[in-house]
């Protein structure tokens, strides 16, 4: 039976009333103040209950486990399940629970004979499992809308019992009668994002990481092993593709980057793939040698993974977000073309599985500056929090040609405490209890939730089958954004302050460009690589993700040193000068010498930087082959005298410097015109005297003769 009424449910009214204005100021769910410390001394939880709405017929089971944190061991604990006596009928009202304190009476105890379970004794730190049963008739709620539900816990300890909980575990639990249930589009859109690291030679770092998120226990398995449950049920998926080209890479065995040819030769065998650990003798995987160790269960993890997300996007819309998941907001101010170089780079897993995707912008935060509005356009679905958009929440906003989708930052909170928020029921029950206001609402407002990235449920079992209701249809994101919407001045759009000093700034930007610069003059020089660059770009914008907003520093180092290492396979490709050349003439020619010191081919040329009137002009490319040297001639022309240092730099066939220089003085020792024109006027004039003096010498011998 019910305990009889009492002032309680009217205080829970009152603190709910009260609370719930102070929360519909725009706010982040992230940045909502937690409840209080729950410091009961048996702490409840629900695993499992079903149905997961107040049935019209039938018992309600629900059943967890109670643990004992206290230091003293308690005897007798009754395990009732409770109810509240009024529903909740409006979305605040339902958002205000989250700041209910874990002590606060939101319901009545049921104590009708059979409906409690019983824990004869728990020791400190011991759990046990309980399991209640509530016949419908105990249930003794008629009104439509959300109600409390969940368990109390009473024992005997260090104090006698009493009638207050020593634990509690809280819910939610709808009634939507069926004259008024209207049923309401929700789309659950399940994130795979992961911040992806690199080492300077183009690999993944920190392995051991990535096979315990992707291993059987990971954040990232359990869920896609959660999305993939939903079986024939439409989901939305929002994926990151760096994500899953790490998760490649990992199954390939984690390579460096390649400067090999991308085109393989006529004839010429496939690749074999990078090297694995082959088993040693007691069968177990050992890497060969300088390799990570944590390498074998990290590809072994990923590639289980990337099968188990094959599976799961297979019939479902699938988004996709700017490659490495990029700050849009901070490059909308900084560096807007790295959003299209972030939407130009796929993933080409995704491609080989034959997965059409969606272009999508998703900040984890759940707000978007304005000018990040206007960077996206009509480029993309964005989706943001309600939290952001003024006024009644539309089900889809138009600012400036953009399509906004909001979503509800109140459903991502979870369940209410004290128990965990985002576990499986805490998560499930939230969304139904959402959908279930939103089907009493005339007309019915649809439902979209980002799931939190802390949400990672063990299990998927009863999830799926509890939103299996008349009155809420599972439907995909894209379903939604198909509908008219309401335009949104863009300056309306909320941005707190908070979320811009988040953002990236210059530095970070500077150097992922400095990268992509880097990668770009490297393809130019690899006579038969077509893809590094591509390669260079995905890992430059993976250090100015979202993610890389919880350590900038970091994430600027790994890109600059990505870069050095870069440059200095740029830098191998070698220019040797003669110590100097002297000009005889206005014109000269002179040789150079180009080392090829990559393991490729290569082709760059030389350009020369002089300090004076003298011009050097060579071939416009010269190919080297792999650690081979060639020699390069170069002309110099001049019109004036003297000595000129000139420095000839290696550079790629755009005109950037590779890093290896050489300097050589040239001299001009030709003789002007001038010089030329007296030395022939005196050496005229000299064969001149010599002939006059000839003839007098001949006329006075002739002279002397005739006397």
């Amino acid at each position: 039976m019910v305990r009889p009424p009492s002032l309680l449910p009217a205080l829970a009214a009152v603190v709910i009333t009260v609370t719930a204005p102070l929360l519909t100021a725009p706010s982040s769910a992230s940045s909502r103040p937690a409840p209080a410390r729950n410091d009961a001394p048996l702490s409840v939880s629900i695993d499992d209950l079903a149905p997961s709405v107040v049935p019209r017929s039938g018992p309600v089971r629900m059943s967890g486990s109670v643990t004992n944190t206290d230091d003293e061991t308690w005897y007798g604990i009754n395990v009732h399940a409770f109810i509240s006596g009024q529903p909740i009928t409006t979305l605040s009202d339902l958002e205000a629970t989250t700041d209910v304190a874990p002590g606060a009476p939101t319901g009545e105890r049921i104590t009708a004979p059979g409906t409690f379970d019983t824990i004869s004794s728990l020791e400190p730190g011991e759990s046990a499992q309980f399991s209640v049963r509530v016949p419908r008739r105990d249930l003794e709620v008629t009104l439509p809308g959300v109600y409390w539900f969940g368990a109390h816990a009473i024992g005997e300890g260090p104090e006698p019992r009493d009638s207050t909980a020593d634990g509690r575990a809280r819910t939610f639990l709808p009634l939507v009668p069926e004259a008024r249930r209207r049923p309401v589009d929700t789309a659950l859109v399940v994130p795979v994002r992961h911040h992806v690291d690199h080492a300077p030679d183009g690999s993944l770092v920190d392995l051991g990481r990535w096979a315990a998120t992707f291993g059987s226990e990971g954040r990232l398995r359990r869920l896609v092993d959660f999305g993939a449950a939903a079986g024939s049920r439409p989901i939305t998926w929002l994926v990151d593709p760096a994500v899953v080209d790490a998760a490649h890479a990992l199954d390939q065995g984690n390579p460096p980057r390649s400067l090999a040819s991308t085109v393989a030769p006529t004839g010429a065998p496939e690749p074999t793939g990078s090297p694995s650990a082959e088993p040693d003798e007691g069968g177990e995987a050992t890497p060969p040698s300088g390799l990570d160790p944590d390498l074998p269960a990290a590809a072994d993890a990923a590639g289980t993974w990337l099968a188990r997300l094959r599976e799961g996007l297979r019939g479902s819309q699938v988004l996709s977000l700017p490659y490495g998941d990029l700050d849009v907001a901070a490059a909308a101010e900084i560096a807007p073309d790295l959003y299209s170089r972030s939407r130009n780079r796929t993933s080409t897993q995704l491609a080989d599985w034959g997965v059409s995707t969606s272009p999508a912008v998703a900040p984890p935060g759940g707000f978007l500056s304005t000018a990040a509005l206007e960077l996206v356009g009509d480029d993309a679905t964005v989706l943001i929090s309600d939290d952001a958009v003024p006024g009644p929440t539309p089900s889809v906003a138009r600012v400036d040609g953009a399509t906004v989708v909001p979503t509800s930052s109140a459903a991502a909170t979870g369940g209410p405490g004290p128990n965990d928020p985002r576990s499986l029921v805490a998560m499930r029950q939230r969304i139904v209890a959402e959908a279930a206001v939103r089907a009493l609402s005339d007309p019915a407002q649809p439902l979209v939730l980002v799931l939190p990235r802390k949400f990672a449920p063990a299990s998927s079992t009863g999830f799926f089958e509890g939103l299996d209701l008349d009155w809420l249809r599972l439907t995909t994101l894209a379903d939604i954004a198909q509908r008219r919407g309401r335009a949104v001045d863009p300056a309306e759009i909320v941005y707190p302050r908070a979320e811009a000093r988040r953002q990236l700034d210059a530095a970070n930007f500077s150097s992922a460009n400095a990268l992509i610069d880097s990668g770009e003059s490297l393809q130019r020089v690899l006579s038969e690589n077509k893809q590094i660059a591509g390669e260079v770009t995905g890992e430059a914008l993976t250090d100015v993700s979202y993610t890389s907003r919880r350590r900038p520093n970091a994430a600027r180092s790994s890109a600059d040193r990505s870069r050095s290492w870069i440059d200095a396979q740029l830098a191998s490709v070698r220019v040797d000068a003669p110590r100097a050349v002297t000009l005889s003439s206005e014109e000269g020619r002179f040789a150079a010498t180009l080392t090829n010191g990559l393991d490729h081919p290569a082709t760059v040329r030389i350009e020369a930087v002089t300090d004076g009137p003298l011009t050097i002009s060579g071939p416009t490319r010269v190919e080297i082959g792999p650690g081979a040297r060639t020699t390069v001639l170069l002309n110099a022309t001049t019109t004036a005298l003297g000595v000129n240092n000139v420095t000839l730099v290696v550079t790629d066939l755009a005109g950037n410097p590779l890093g290896s220089t050489d300097t050589v003085p040239i001299r001009s020792a030709q003789v002007s015109r001038a010089i030329w024109l007296i030395l022939g006027t005196g050496i005229g004039l000299l064969f001149t005297a010599i002939g006059v003096r000839l003839v007098r010498r001949v006329r006075s011998r002739a002279g002397a003769g005739t006397r």
